[in-house]
C-alpha cells in the first residue's frame, strides 16, 4: 500500500467519523447517483468497513449478490 492510498483512506475515514446511518446512506446514494469516478475510492473504503465487520455468511451473501448483478458481457472500456 502506498502513502497516497493510505492518506486517502484516512481522509475518508476522518470525513465520515461520527456519521449516523442516515448520513452514511446519503453519502452512498449521492456517490452512486452522481456517477463520478472520484467517488469510487470513498465507496471502496466504506465497503472495506462493511467487509471487515461482517461474518463469513454475510460476506458470502455480498459476494453472491455482486456476482449475480454483474453484467454477463460488458462493453470493453475505452
Amino acid at each position: 500500500m502506498n502513502i497516497a492510498s493510505l492518506n486517502l483512506r484516512q481522509a475518508i475515514m476522518y470525513k465520515m467519523q461520527g456519521s449516523d446511518a442516515n448520513a452514511v446512506e446519503d453519502t452512498i446514494s449521492d456517490a452512486i447517483s452522481t456517477g463520478q469516478e472520484k467517488t469510487l475510492p470513498g465507496l471502496g473504503v466504506l465497503f472495506e468497513v462493511l467487509w471487515q465487520n461482517s461474518d463469513a455468511s454475510s460476506r458470502q451473501e455480498m459476494v453472491q449478490t455482486i456476482a449475480e448483478h454483474l453484467p454477463k458481457q460488458a462493453d470493453r472500456p475505452i
